[in-house]
C-alpha cells in the first residue's frame, strides 16, 4: 500500500488517498491510478512505486516532478518528509511502513518538507471519504474546520512567515481599492513617491487585517510582497537581483523556474493569481509601446537593464500567462571572461579576434540559450571604434563599447495591423546608412537573403546568428531561410551566395552539465563540383567523457587545416608571420 497525502489547489483541502497498486500513475486524465485534475498536470505525469529502499518517484512529464525544488530525471527515491510537486500540487508519499511508524509516533518529522500525517491520524468527528474521487480509492478528505490531533510540521527551513496566497491576493485587492480612490493621477507621481504611498496604505490595511494574520507572518516581506506585485514585477525582483541566475521561466503563477549553472531549477515562488501575470508583462512592455492582448497574444520586449523578455498569453499559452527573462548580465562580459570560464580556449579568441579585424563574415550557430548572443557581444567589441557600426535586433540586447554605434529594433504592428517594421526592412535600410558592419542579433527568416547580399556588396565583417545543431545545420538553415524571403531561385544560386558571403561559422553549444563551449570555428570554403558546399573545421572540440561530479570533459583540438583567407589577413598586417594563431 502507498498513502498519497495532497492539498487541493482550488478547495485548499487535505486529501489522503490509500493506493494498493504496485505502480502508481498519477496524471490529470482517467486510468491514471492518482488523477489530479488540474492543467497544470500532464495527462500521464509521473508514476511511483515502492522498493526495497522506499518509494520510488519516476518523471513521466515534459514540465517536470520536482522534489524538494529540485526536478527529477529519470528515477529517484523519495526520503520521509520529501515534498513531491506535480504541476500545480505538492505531495507527500509514504509506505504502510511510514504510515505505521508515523501512527506509533516513532517519527515526528523528517528532513526536507512539511511532513502531513496520514488518514488514520484523523480519526475524529468532521472526517468523511469522499467517493468521488476520480481514482476509485477510498480518499478521506477533512470537512471545514475539522482539525489533525497532531500538529503538522513545518521543517523545510525555507522562508520561514511568508504569507499565504490567498492573504497576498486579499491585501494586494484592498490595496488597489484604496489607490484607486485616494490617488488624483497616477500617471503624474514619480515611481518612488508611488511607492512610498503605497507603503503607507499597506500598513494601514495590514492594521486593519490584524486579527486576521497569523502571528507568525513576517509583516515586512508581506508588504514587500505586495509591493512587488502592485508596482514592480511581482516575485521576479528578488530573481532579477539573484546574480546566479540566468533565465526566468514563468510557466503559470504557480510554477516559476530558474536557470542556474546552465540547469533550470523550480523556485517554489507564485504569483496570487493570472490577472498579477498579466499585469507584470503589460508593466514591461507599455513604456517600450508594444501591446499583448487575444488578438496579439505574443510580444518581446527588454526590461531597462536589457534582459531581453517573451510573453504569451491565453488563447495561445493555455496554462495562463507566461514570460521567459533572459537576463542580461549588470557588466558587459569580454572575450577574457568566456576564456576563464572555458567557454573558449585562448586560442579560438585569438583566431577570432583576427578574424572581425580582418573583415571576415561570421555566423554564431547554436541552440537556444547555448550562448550565442553573449559570444556575438563578445565578438562585436573587436571591431574597431573608427567604424560605424548598425546593430539590428528584436528586442536590443547587444551593449557594445564603440561610440559610433546605430541599434534599431524591430516594431510590431498597430491595434490596425500597420506599421511593424521586421528584422528584413530593417537590415534592407540599414544599407542606406553608410555602415562599416551590420551586425543582426539573429537571423531566423527572409532576412537571411539580405543580410547575405549585405556581406557581398561591401559591408564585410559583419556578424549574426542562427539557430543550428552544427556547421553543416547552419548551412542547410542558411538555404531553407533564403528561400522563406519568397525568391524563387535555385539551389545552385542561394549555395553560390552563401559561398560568397560567409567566410567562418562557430558552432556554440550548451552540454548536458549547464556549461556552454564553443565546439567548432569552420571555414566555409566554397562550392564543390557536387554541388555542395565545402565546410573546413579549424578547431574541434573533442570530447573525452564525463568525470564523476557529471563535468564534461574534452579538449579542443586544432585540426591543422590552414583557412584560406590567411594570406587576406597577411596583405592587412594582421598576420605578419603567417601562422595565423
Amino acid at each position: 500500500m502507498i498513502r498519497i497525502v495532497y492539498v487541493d489547489p482550488e478547495s485548499q483541502r487535505e486529501v489522503v488517498a490509500d493506493l494498493e497498486a504496485e505502480r502508481i500513475r498519477i496524471g490529470r486524465e482517467g486510468g491514471n491510478e492518482l488523477v489530479l485534475p488540474y492543467m497544470e498536470v500532464s495527462r500521464f505525469h509521473a508514476e511511483v512505486s515502492e522498493s526495497d529502499h522506499g518509494v520510488v518517484l519516476t518523471d513521466r512529464s515534459t514540465n517536470g516532478s520536482f522534489v524538494n525544488g529540485q526536478r527529477v530525471f529519470g528515477k529517484q527515491v523519495l526520503q520521509l518528509g520529501d515534498r513531491v510537486t506535480i504541476g500545480n500540487c505538492t505531495l507527500h508519499v509514504y509506505t504502510a511502513e511510514q504510515v505505521r511508524q508515523i501512527q506509533a509516533g516513532q517519527v515526528q518529522h523528517a528532513q526536507g518538507g512539511q511532513v502531513a500525517y496520514p488518514a488514520e491520524v484523523y480519526q475524529q468527528p468532521g472526517y468523511t471519504p469522499d467517493a468521488a474521487a476520480a481514482t476509485g480509492a477510498m480518499v478521506a478528505v477533512p470537512a471545514a474546520g475539522a482539525k489533525p490531533a497532531v500538529d503538522v510540521l513545518d521543517v523545510s527551513g525555507a522562508r520561514g512567515g511568508v504569507a499565504p496566497v490567498d492573504l497576498k491576493r486579499r491585501v494586494h485587492r484592498r490595496l488597489l481599492q484604496y489607490m484607486d480612490l485616494k490617488s488624483l493621477d497616477m500617471n503624474q507621481v514619480a515611481e518612488g513617491e508611488l511607492r512610498n504611498r503605497a507603503r503607507d496604505l499597506l500598513v494601514d490595511i495590514i492594521g486593519e487585517l490584524e486579527s486576521d494574520i497569523d502571528p507568525s507572518v513576517d509583516r515586512d516581506l508581506l508588504i514587500k510582497e505586495v509591493l512587488d506585485e502592485a508596482l514592480g514585477l511581482g516575485p521576479l525582483e528578488d530573481l532579477l537581483d539573484d546574480e546566479s541566475v540566468t533565465e526566468i521561466m514563468v510557466v503559470s503563477k504557480d510554477q516559476i523556474y530558474v536557470e542556474r549553472d546552465g540547469r533550470i531549477e523550480f523556485t517554489g515562488c507564485t504569483f496570487t493569481a493570472h490577472e498579477a501575470v498579466l499585469a507584470v508583462i503589460e508593466r514591461i512592455i507599455t513604456p517600450l509601446g508594444r501591446r499583448i492582448d487575444e488578438s496579439s497574444p505574443l510580444v518581446d520586449a527588454r526590461l531597462k537593464d536589457g534582459s531581453r523578455v517573451n510573453a504569451i498569453i491565453p488563447p495561445l499559452a493555455i496554462k495562463g500567462p507566461c514570460i521567459t527573462i533572459r537576463k542580461f548580465g549588470k557588466k558587459s562580459l569580454t572575450m577574457q571572461d568566456l576564456v576563464g570560464w572555458g567557454s573558449v580556449t585562448q586560442q579560438i579568441a585569438g583566431f577570432l579576434e583576427k578574424c572581425v579585424l580582418g573583415r571576415k563574415n561570421i555566423i554564431i550557430s547554436g541552440g537556444t540559450g547555448s550562448g550565442k548572443t553573449t559570444l556575438l557581444n563578445c565578438l562585436s567589441a573587436f571591431i574597431p571604434s573608427d567604424e560605424r557600426i548598425v546593430t539590428i535586433e528584436d528586442a536590443a540586447e547587444l551593449r557594445l563599447p564603440q561610440e559610433h554605434v546605430v541599434s534599431l529594433e524591430t516594431k510590431p504592428a498597430n491595434l490596425e495591423g500597420k506599421g511593424a517594421y521586421s528584422i528584413r526592412e530593417l537590415v534592407r535600410n540599414s544599407l542606406r546608412m553608410r555602415p562599416d558592419r551590420i551586425v543582426v542579433g539573429e537571423c531566423r527568416g527572409g532576412e537571411a537573403l539580405d543580410m547575405l547580399q549585405a556581406m557581398n556588396t561591401g559591408h564585410d565583417g559583419s556578424l549574426t546568428t542562427g539557430h543550428a545543431n552544427s556547421p553543416t545545420d547552419m548551412i542547410s538553415r542558411l538555404e531553407t531561410m533564403v528561400l522563406m524571403a519568397g525568391m524563387d531561385l535555385p539551389i545552385r544560386a542561394i549555395r553560390d551566395q552563401i559561398c560568397a558571403a560567409v567566410d567562418v561559422i562557430v558552432q556554440q553549444t550548451r552540454f548536458s552539465d549547464g556549461s556552454r563551449r564553443v565546439i567548432n570555428v569552420t571555414e566555409v570554403v566554397g562550392l564543390q563540383d557536387d554541388g555542395r558546399i565545402h565546410l573546413e573545421d579549424i578547431f574541434r572540440f573533442q570530447q573525452r567523457g564525463v568525470d564523476s561530479r557529471g563535468k564534461i570533459q574534452g579538449e579542443v583540438l586544432l585540426t591543422g587545416y590552414i583557412p584560406s583567407f590567411v594570406p587576406d589577413l597577411i596583405n592587412a598586417g594582421i598576420v605578419s608571420d603567417g601562422n595565423f594563431l
